[in-house]
């Protein structure tokens, strides 16, 4: 999936096919925490059924308003607890397949919104 609208700054995504995110003229194959300005690519997430409030500490850290959370090809949840540990946190939470948190995200990070992508290729 291609993406035309192109923001001159911060992160934007250009396009997701599964198995590759292209962020900028960078190319990313595995999972990601996105944010308006940082690219963190060194997550290396459990299992969707394992995932925990832990996970997630480098997602917190940018004090966002808003978690989208990629869980691939198809939408999956990740355990309640998580969930609910988040947003307890004051944070939102959004679970759906990975194309869609890429578009939600270029989306609200063109609003200026403080949000961020978790995302699984």
């Amino acid at each position: 999936m291609q993406f035309d609208l192109e923001i001159n700054r911060g992160i934007f995504i250009r396009s997701f096919e599964p198995g590759e995110l292209l962020v900028g003229d960078r190319s990313i194959t595995g999972p990601v925490i996105l944010t308006p300005d940082e690219i963190i690519d060194d997550w290396c997430p459990p299992p969707i059924t394992e995932l925990s409030i832990a996970d997630f500490a480098a997602a917190l850290a940018a004090r966002p308003e808003l978690i989208l959370f990629g869980a691939g090809r198809t939408q999956a949840f990740p355990p309640l607890a998580l969930m609910t540990d988040v947003m307890r946190n004051g944070v939102g939470f959004e679970a759906m397949d990975t194309a869609a948190a890429c578009r939600t995200f270029n989306v609200l990070a063109g609003e200026n919104r403080r949000v961020v992508a978790a995302l699984l290729i």
